[in-house]
């Protein structure tokens, strides 16, 4: 389909997903470290903090830490999923979008594993292809 602001016709499918998000308008555990430890220099000596709101603090930013840590595993844990299936395609006949947008079927000869930022690639036919324009998996008829 043209595009009506520049009539070009789009090529094949992109992969622009990313598997970590930044934002700055989130505290991360240093910002509630930081806190803490502001909180608990300019107390008042003679009035000290209640020690349960301390524990509760510390118990938080264990949480905190916690959470972050089980993150880092997911994304571990996803990228080896996905290079556990890209994987199983070598000697699977594969139906994939090609560049210019035309459907193209092949056998998968290797794959190239992705990592954090690259997407994983398969060679189909002697011609590189992202996982992401793979749209069909099947045996081999060969």
């Amino acid at each position: 389909m043209p595009d009506a602001v520049i009539g070009a016709v789009p090529t094949g499918a992109t992969n622009t997903a990313t598997l970590n998000v930044d934002r700055g308008d989130q505290m991360g555990k240093d910002t509630f470290l930081k806190l803490l430890v502001a909180q608990m220099k300019y107390q008042d000596p003679s009035n000290p903090a209640d020690t349960n709101q301390m524990m509760s603090q510390t118990a938080t930013f264990t949480q905190v830490e916690k959470l972050s840590e089980i993150a880092t595993q997911n994304a571990s844990m996803l990228a080896l999923q996905r290079s556990s299936s890209a994987g199983a395609m070598v000697g699977r006949s594969v139906t994939y979008t090609d560049d210019n947008g035309a459907t193209k079927t092949g056998v998968v000869s290797s794959v190239r594993l992705g990592t954090d930022k690259a997407e994983a690639v398969a060679t189909v036919g002697g011609i590189p292809v992202p996982i992401g324009r793979i749209t069909d998996v099947g045996t081999s008829t060969s």
